[in-house]
């Protein structure tokens, strides 16, 4: 007899699928025999392939909202370490994923991805944002800078990651990938203070590998 999975658990697996081999390439047949199902189970869920992507990305969304205020809630951390926790998710989440997604997305599934943008583009800069104004406020940023733009950039950079235009850069790990480009982002908007503690959650960090290793 089949297992029956739960929806969430369904989802969250059929994502793993997309991350790892792509939406277009993968059918519901695919689908199916990957998750040790029948089709006509499937559809009892889902209306459509059109309706499995939605459903994930809509999971992604959700996802991704949770983690980022999961990583935010510490009420100890100060604006940088807000984040670096922040930027360590999110582009720990974008390496998981086969650059093919955004590929198929934008090309086959042009409305969900349109959604995907509008949550990145709306819910990350309002975070960007709110950062800018708890760093400020704590004398670690520099206040006379035009922080929207800014937080635009943060932005793009994440949807430059997402789509896998980094060429030439895949030859890095993401620890020193991470690294580097958070200190060019905080270097460039931090007062003296922001510089002084940023060097030292460099060192943190720094010790901490090494004890992984």
């Amino acid at each position: 007899m089949v297992k029956l999975i739960k929806m969430e658990d369904l989802i969250r697996k059929i994502s793993e699928i997309y991350f790892k081999y792509g939406i277009k390439s993968v059918t519901m047949d695919d689908l199916a025999r990957e998750l040790g199902q029948s089709k006509k189970t499937l559809y009892q869920h889902f209306e459509d392939k059109e309706d499995v992507v939605k459903k994930v990305i809509n999971f992604l969304i959700h996802h991704q909202e949770c983690g980022i205020e999961e990583t935010l809630e510490n009420p100890a951390y100060n604006a940088i370490d807000r984040l670096f926790h922040m930027s360590r998710f999110l582009t720990a989440h974008l390496q998981t994923v086969n650059p093919a997604v955004s590929y198929d997305l934008q090309k086959y599934y042009p409305k969900v991805w349109d959604e995907l943008l509008a949550f990145k583009r709306k819910t990350i800069f309002e975070h960007i944002m709110t950062n800018s104004r708890q760093g400020i406020k704590e004398g670690l940023y520099i206040e006379d800078l035009n922080h929207e733009i800014i937080a635009n950039v943060y932005v793009s950079r994440m949807e430059m990651y997402a789509v896998g235009n980094w060429q030439g850069l895949d030859k890095f790990s993401f620890e020193e990938f991470f690294k580097t480009l958070f200190i060019y982002h905080v270097r460039g908007i931090t007062s003296p203070k922001g510089v002084k503690y940023l060097e030292s959650l460099i060192r943190q960090e720094d010790g901490i590998q090494l004890l992984r290793r």
